[in-house]
């Protein structure tokens, strides 16, 4: 039986020894602090309006009459479009497209605004490079809303002439009117969803990777067995010591980034900052213990590694908030299951966004603890991996 004094002094030397190798290499400094804090201003920085704005969009006009000069002028006044040039043909407008100048093009046919007048049904064509969807679909919108406007402008002005009455005009321009909410992020500001998600994927990633080469560091430099015997031939005792300091360094720094975006942003945080937190401490630690799961299943440092920014990558994909999961194949939703992210953006979306109780998400916080259960399982193989592996480049 262990003395517990022994112990405690065991933990203490292996918690302050893994501090100074904190300390003394610029790797650890540049993951755990540069990074995450480089990317967390980055990404808010780049997409501080929440909307991108006016986006560059042209206009091949051949009619050019008073009412296409105005429907111009009413498409560079929407709020995600600029106006950037006004060509002369539709082969130009394509070249500028192709070229990247613009995103979109507005097409107005010749004898538009005599058509107009003498009731006839003119079109107005838009041609949305889709290959980049965000400025497509915002440009495509705009373009779309800007046929309604015309069209609804025209009809208005043939029933005001026939002597129609304001509210039966209204009825026939607009028989059912809709009202839009969208609830929880109203501004439709894209940072919302996006940068939250993005910095704890990113954040996870390092924690991982960090787990992955504070282990895999002992074999390399071949260090195991004089660590081990520091920790009393205890594996548990020397995994937590070992990285106590990097839950303390990153839970810090995601709650450095929880209140950037909540109180220096102002980003909704409807379920609390105690539960968003313990969310933080959740992720943190779930992260860390995939990577323990990666190098018991491979106990080789570069494997680990790339397995690890394998999975890191390709959470972004499956967590489901840039593609619905509903939305994938069979398999690949099973799949979803494996990764922290998918569960971390479904407690945010619940708790931090919607407001709901933390026990809404009681099943996103089980998976969560079953990945940080899981090396426990793995700690016999994880002690033999260290003691019998071989550092290979």
């Amino acid at each position: 039986m262990r003395n517990p004094y022994s112990s405690i002094k065991s933990f203490w030397e292996v918690f302050l020894r893994e501090c100074h190798r904190m300390t003394s290499r610029p790797i650890y400094f540049y993951c755990i602090i540069v990074a995450p804090l480089f990317s967390l201003f980055f990404f808010t920085s780049l997409m501080d309006d929440g909307l991108p704005h006016d986006l560059p969009v042209g206009v091949v006009d051949q009619d050019r009459s008073a009412l296409s000069r105005n429907v111009i002028r009413t498409f560079d006044a929407m709020d995600q479009s600029r106006v950037e040039a006004v060509y002369g043909n539709f082969t130009e407008a394509r070249l500028a497209v192709q070229r990247g100048d613009i995103y979109s093009f507005l097409f107005i046919p010749a004898n538009f605004s005599h058509d107009v007048q003498s009731f006839r049904q003119p079109t107005l064509t838009y041609y949305t490079n889709y290959a980049m969807m965000v400025p497509g679909s915002l440009t495509f919108k705009d373009m779309k809303r800007l046929t309604e406007l015309v069209s609804a402008a025209a009809t208005r002005s043939q029933l005001r002439a026939k002597g129609v009455p304001e509210d039966v005009m209204m009825a026939q321009l607009q028989p059912i009117v809709i009202e839009s909410h969208a609830t929880f992020n109203p501004s439709l500001n894209y940072s919302i969803y996006l940068t939250n998600t993005l910095i704890p994927g990113l954040l996870m990633l390092l924690i991982s990777l960090m787990t992955v080469y504070a282990v895999g560091s002992e074999v390399k430099y071949n260090t195991a067995r004089y660590w081990l015997e520091r920790s009393n031939h205890s594996i548990m005792l020397g995994l937590t010591a070992k990285l106590l300091p990097y839950t303390l360094a990153f839970t810090i720094i995601g709650l450095f980034c929880d209140f950037y975006l909540y109180g220096v942003l102002h980003y909704p945080c409807n379920g609390g900052l105690l539960p968003t937190a313990f969310l933080t401490l959740c992720m943190v630690l779930s992260a860390q213990a995939l990577g323990l799961i990666f190098f018991s299943l491979i106990p080789t440092l570069r494997m680990a590694l790339s397995l690890c920014c394998l999975w890191g990558v390709l959470a972004f994909s499956v967590s489901g908030f840039s593609f619905p999961k509903m939305a994938m194949n069979g398999p690949v939703q099973a799949l979803t299951n494996l990764f922290p992210l998918r569960h971390y953006y479904l407690i945010y979306a619940s708790q931090t966004l919607d407001g709901n109780s933390m026990v809404y998400s009681f099943e996103s916080y089980a998976a969560l603890f079953v990945f940080m259960l899981v090396p426990f399982l793995l700690m016999i193989r994880l002690k033999r991996n260290i003691i019998h592996s071989y550092y290979v480049p």
